[in-house]
């Protein structure tokens, strides 16, 4: 540690164990009342610019009283964000601590729930259900999980809490958005960015899964944060650290997160990230244990090219009951695991190796696979070169426009149509399925979504009127029942880095974005500009449709990136 820092005063032993905390934190102020119970006054004072330290004399204050039954808030934040509340109060009644009841939600409806239920209401892993005591002159952080919505209770009976402020404690990393997306639909422009912020709330020291709820490392969820991260931030530390985090963790012949699939697309994100930042040295440190699953992964083949793995066989979870989707699925993932593998192999160097991932490829091809009208398996056969992929977005990837979609393969179909050429489709999908989150009033994209659900939905932004659905605590399954639905989930960002690689156009043709192509489908966009991160700089792009139908295009790359059109 450098003796000039706070830690100066400390033994070498202590500093040796410190770990400094890269993240920050930054103060919101509720945007609005949305309910209120009990006796309450002056509550429109937590809504105005305060100075945030507490002081020995009270006034303009708010005062929840519970002497006539108990006193509620319901507060709402505009946003979601990631971390907790502040509270600044000035007396309680009690001069000991007056009880209060504080529930975080992602929606109004789950923060006015109780645990379990037909809603299923939770309060696992990150902590949204709290009971706790506010003293005299206090101003304690309260919580962190995944929130928009705080309901306060002072459950304290016969009592007074006096409030200066309530604040949200936005805990975040401060990463610059490097890349950017906009064009001539600003419905589009609007879920490039609320894909990009959903996953920049989960983009913490490492990669989480969801805000809300487990924050876990989940190795294959992350594929479509690591391209909408490389996209928007550039080479973030996070997903290398998550990376050499999860290898870690599974000491072969383990399977990364106890699921086989989910290796694969270990693979398959080393070499997409390898691609993108042309870091060798940090390949060479993943040699050893590619080698590894690679002949682990080769032995799952049957002599009919089948893959064989029995432990973990997920697609995704709209798929999981639908056995002959998930071989399909998984199927595609390990042909396109071991193209991946071979392509490193390739780089570092290693011809052996990648001669053998070169005979799994064909074997695995030899297979006969049957996406049995899901989009999930589809497009991912497509992808590996399995189906014709304008033979299936004619059959079943069009088939019903965004219904079928999927958060987390919300990418891959959407490259899929695209290979088939079919881009107006896939605007209009994009249009109507991450659209149809922001109009029921998401800030962030969510673990699931079926656009069924908006059918006589309130939005989660307030109470459901006599004949309106709960849509957060109605629907959901699996493991996401109710309001254990996360609605700030990092794998429903693919919208993001597919609009800056098909409208935009950008594709890596080289290991470290030295060589990239650009070549703009604007479907029916009159125009579209933005900007690409790379290890050399930023690229600017623009393109405008032209009378005759024919793009002009402005590219401005820095020195080391060759484009091609």
């Amino acid at each position: 540690m450098n003796d000039r820092t706070i830690f100066r005063v400390m033994d070498k032993e202590t500093t040796d164990t410190i770990h400094p905390d890269e993240r920050k934190s930054a103060y919101l102020l509720p945007r609005r009342i949305v309910w209120k119970q009990g006796k309450i006054s002056n509550e429109e004072v937590l809504l105005k610019e305060r100075e945030s330290q507490i002081s020995l004399a009270a006034w303009d204050d708010c005062v929840m009283d519970s002497t006539d039954g108990q006193a509620s808030l319901l507060l709402d934040f505009g946003y979601e964000i990631h971390g907790g509340i502040r509270i600044l109060a000035w007396k309680d009644s009690t001069d000991r601590g007056a009880r209060v009841r504080i529930r975080f939600g992602e929606s109004v409806m789950e923060a006015m729930s109780e645990p379990g239920g037909e809603g299923n209401a939770t309060n696992d892993h990150a902590r949204r259900d709290i009971r706790t005591e506010i003293g005299m002159m206090s101003m304690n952080r309260i919580g962190e999980t995944g929130f928009r919505f705080v309901r306060i209770d002072l459950e304290e009976e016969n009592a007074s809490l006096s409030l200066k402020s309530i604040a949200a404690v936005l805990v975040y990393k401060d990463a610059p958005y490097l890349g950017s997306f906009s064009c001539s639909d600003p419905l589009l422009n609007r879920i490039w960015d609320v894909g990009a912020y959903t996953v920049h709330l989960n983009m913490q020291e490492y990669i989480w899964d969801g805000i809300k709820r487990d924050r876990l490392v989940w190795v294959g969820d992350m594929h479509p944060e690591t391209l909408t991260i490389r996209t928007v931030f550039g080479a973030d530390a996070s997903v290398a650290r998550s990376l050499e985090f999860i290898r870690k963790e599974t000491p072969l012949p383990g399977w990364m997160n106890g699921m086989a699939s989910y290796t694969m697309w270990y693979a398959i994100i080393v070499h997409d990230w390898f691609m993108y930042t042309g870091d060798l040295e940090w390949l060479r440190s993943q040699e050893e244990y590619l080698e590894g699953i690679s002949r682990q992964l080769s032995e799952c083949i049957d002599e009919k090219g089948k893959d064989t793995v029995t432990e973990g066989r997920f697609l995704d979870w709209p798929s999981s009951d639908r056995p002959d989707v998930v071989d399909a699925g998984v199927q595609a993932i390990h042909l396109l695991a071991a193209d991946s593998l071979r392509k490193l192999f390739m780089a570092l160097g290693k011809q052996g190796p990648a001669e053998e991932c070169a005979r799994d490829m064909e074997r695995l091809a030899c297979f006969p696979a049957d996406a049995d009208g899901s989009k999930q398996a589809a497009a991912l056969l497509v992808l590996a070169g399995l189906r014709d992929a304008e033979e299936m977005n004619g059959s079943v990837l069009a088939e019903g426009g965004a219904e079928g979609m999927s958060t987390f393969m919300g990418y891959y179909i959407l490259t899929a149509r695209a290979m088939a050429g079919d881009y107006e489709g896939c605007l209009a999908c994009i249009r109507d399925y991450w659209g149809g989150m922001l109009e029921l009033g998401a800030t962030t994209f969510w673990e699931d979504f079926d656009v069924k659900w908006m059918e006589g939905a309130a939005p989660i932004d307030r109470f459901p009127k006599e004949g309106e659905t709960d849509v957060h605590g109605t629907y959901g399954d699996y493991c996401y029942k109710g309001y254990r639905h996360s609605l700030c989930h990092g794998w429903a960002s693919g919208v993001t880095p597919w609009l800056t690689e098909n409208v935009l156009g950008v594709r890596i043709m080289e290991p470290g974005c030295t060589k990239l192509e650009i070549k703009p489908h604007l479907g029916n966009l009159s125009w579209a500009k933005g900007t690409f991160p790379t290890p050399f700089g930023v690229v600017h792009i623009s393109h405008k449709k032209k009378k005759d139908g024919s793009i002009e295009s402005k590219i401005k790359a820095p020195a080391g990136v060759t484009v091609i059109s």
